[in-house]
């Protein structure tokens, strides 16, 4: 099976890079939409609106016959998924999409940290300088006491943690009930989640901030499938470096879209976090161990 995947190298990369493209065309949708709607409900209409082009994984969900347990599990991961999902709304609106995209690579380096401290699994000198490292990066990008750090900034930090709580549970449910289970539940809870945090401060969209929203849930929906695509058609190890371009393309879509300029220390923090990222996961391939460290955009399913 792994020499049929690492036989089509150059598929994988190519569908990798076009999902790349799509979760940029998410963030820069959701800047567009701007900050009339508040963060908890243009989450919800997100993943409401989300829910169409998950029908026809009803059906797998109905004959799952879930276990208490796994209904609990589902229910702590939707909780968790409903805030990271919230302070991301509210990050995309209020700093540079450069920053939100380099600043969601922490995910996976909390779900390394996440698999050692809940899972059982031993933190060898090569994930603790990784995580070392992308650390630092982070501190790069913020430089504290150099220039103001926002509650956006902040927003993202601690989204980061909630995503990669997130992201373990989901491991642990989908080798249990199947992907199409794990995903269809995701959305349903996370919807059930957001709704009374949107009715709390309801603002009523536009037709126009509907339409913005469908397309944020079109291009999230397509941008998960092309990665599962790319999974298929070639190793972790091959893919992941391609799904760092997605901070060339913020980059570029700040400067020419929204006049957001370049930041060096964003990009060299970017950098060193996706160093750090492809390193431990490229030791975890070789070594053949079971990866639980995430492709960054499988933090947002």
């Amino acid at each position: 099976m792994e020499v049929a995947r690492a036989s089509r190298p150059v598929t994988g990369v190519l569908w990798m890079i076009l999902t790349g493209l799509l979760f940029v065309g998410v963030t820069a949708v959701v800047k567009v939409l701007g900050t009339r709607i508040p963060a908890p409900e243009a989450a919800f209409l997100r993943y409401l609106l989300g829910l169409v082009f998950l029908l026809p994984m009803l059906r797998p969900v109905l004959r799952a016959q879930l276990t208490h347990r796994q209904w609990k599990f589902f229910g702590f991961r939707g909780i968790a998924h409903t805030v990271g999902v919230s302070l991301w709304f509210f990050a995309m609106t209020r700093i540079p999409i450069a920053d939100v995209t380099a600043m969601n690579y922490l995910a996976p380096v909390y779900v390394a940290i996440g698999a050692a401290l809940f899972l059982g699994e031993t933190l060898h000198l090569r994930r603790i300088l990784a995580v070392v490292a992308a650390l630092i990066g982070a501190l790069i990008i913020l430089r504290p006491g150099f220039r103001e750090v926002g509650p956006g900034h902040l927003a993202m930090l601690i989204a980061a943690v909630f995503f990669a709580a997130s992201y373990l549970t989901a491991k642990q449910m989908a080798d249990e009930t199947g992907p199409e289970v794990t995903v269809t539940m995701l959305s349903l809870s996370v919807t059930l989640g957001l709704a009374p945090l949107a009715l709390m401060n309801w603002v009523w969209p536009t037709g126009e901030e509907l339409l913005l929203l469908l397309a944020v849930a079109f291009l999230a929906t397509i941008g998960h499938y092309t990665m599962s695509l790319a999974l298929a058609a070639a190793p972790v190890m091959v893919t992941q470096p391609v799904g760092f371009l997605q901070l060339v393309w913020a980059v570029l879509l700040g400067v020419f879209v929204f006049g957001e300029g370049v930041d060096i220390w964003v990009i060299i923090g970017g950098t060193v976090i996706v160093a750090a990222i492809s390193f431990m996961t490229w030791r975890e391939a070789v070594l053949k161990r079971r990866l639980r460290t995430p492709i960054v955009p499988e933090t947002k399913l």
